[in-house]
């Protein structure tokens, strides 16, 4: 899970309606393909152009500092327009987005922690990607559709969830915990465009910012997980907590229907599910109480692979190559993730604590044996 802090939030009485030139920001042209070339470093987010035509946007990120890095596209109201994480030191990435005519903020956060460093830029003209083929528009409103159907089928598991919390029954609460999880896991990037609900219902302690106490400031799941496997009791804060996470996703269910939604942001959607899976799930960093990462991880595959299958009519004309081999390595994936399912059906899977280090190895070169040709499906949607 991501960490959105708070206080990487761009309120929109912050983005000024001219961009002025960039403090700090580099002036260099730009490519012949009409990118924008961003320069991250451990001090600096340096942007090759504070303007540039509405429509299909490329972000070409050189990491040259020591640090892991994040790349933002960010609206003015601090929803996420796009977004790259775990660029690393030395490495270069690549960010296609659809955007609109606006003012925005790309933001650099090296290593990944604190607020960021903020560039404001600005879309100009008509947002040409507007027309759009009848092939895409049934490919957005599918997965808009999707995206709805997750959120409102999570409530009544989540609600299940807590119900067991409120009641005090630990091993009912243990065993909803995960199903309870899993809409929220398919749709995750949708769900945190909207910057503060993640921080509520899926922050981990440690991502919790500088003065903020676990005790009063930590909320959502994975409080909860660690009250029930390592705390082993159930008090009046955790069911207070309960109440309280079923309000935050009743705030996501009403606002997901209003989430910005383009092909560039469901094929770069895929890729953060995946890298989601290497950050979090493989490392067993996401449910250390619980160990049940292998359930999140199905809930991200399955997330990604919905993405795709609907943009893949329009990605498989473009580039048949790349479909080919999406379609292998999901098949593969999926194959390896199988192997650690309990029974045929549903989703119990093996306790993440009991997968050895060598098989975690074999998941993780699948894991990136399937990113790296998903991080082109941008691409091939806007040729």
């Amino acid at each position: 899970m991501p960490v959105r802090p708070r206080h990487l939030l761009v309120g929109a009485s912050t983005v000024i309606a001219a961009v002025v030139s960039l403090s700090g920001c580099s002036q260099k042209a730009t490519g012949g393909d009409g990118s924008i070339k961003v320069t991250a470093s451990d001090s600096k987010c340096e942007v090759s152009r504070a303007e540039f035509p509405a429509g299909h946007l490329t972000l070409d990120v050189d990491n040259t500092g020591s640090k892991v890095t994040e790349v933002y596209v960010l609206f003015p109201d601090g929803r996420i327009a796009a977004e790259r994480e775990n660029i690393g030191p030395g490495t270069k990435a690549s960010i296609t987005a659809e955007i609109k005519a606006g003012d925005y903020e790309i933001a650099c956060k090296p290593g990944m922690k604190g607020d960021g460093i903020h560039r404001k830029v600005t879309a100009t003209g008509k947002n040409t990607a507007a027309e759009r083929s009848p092939e895409i528009d049934a490919a957005v409103a599918g997965y808009r559709s999707y995206v709805l159907t997750q959120a409102e089928e999570t409530l009544p598991k989540a609600k299940a969830f807590a119900d067991a919390v409120k009641a005090g029954d630990i091993e009912t609460a243990k065993k909803l915990y995960a199903p309870s999880r899993i809409g929220w896991e398919r749709t995750e990037p949708v769900a945190e465009s909207f910057g503060d609900i993640d921080p509520k219902v899926d922050i981990r302690e440690d991502g919790l910012e500088a003065g903020q106490d676990p005790e009063k400031d930590w909320t959502g799941w994975h409080r909860l997980e660690k009250a029930l496997w390592q705390d082993k009791k159930i008090d009046d804060q955790e069911k207070r907590l309960a109440d309280r996470l079923v309000a935050d996703l009743n705030d996501w269910v009403k606002r997901v229907g209003t989430a910005e939604i383009t092909p560039t942001s469901m094929a770069n959607g895929a890729k953060e599910l995946l890298d989601e899976v290497a950050r979090n799930k493989i490392t067993g960093e996401e449910d250390r109480y619980s160990h049940t990462d292998l359930v999140d991880f199905k809930g991200n595959l399955e997330g990604a692979q919905k993405s795709y299958e609907l943009l893949k009519p329009v990605a498989a004309k473009n580039n048949p190559g790349l479909t080919r081999e999406l379609d292998g390595q999901f098949t593969a994936l999926t194959g390896l993730l199988d192997k650690y399912r309990i029974g045929a059906a549903g989703y119990e899977y093996t306790s993440y604590d009991k997968v050895t280090e060598p098989q975690r190895k074999e998941l993780s070169d699948g894991v990136n044996a399937l990113a790296e040709p998903l991080s082109k499906l941008a691409a091939a949607v806007v040729k």
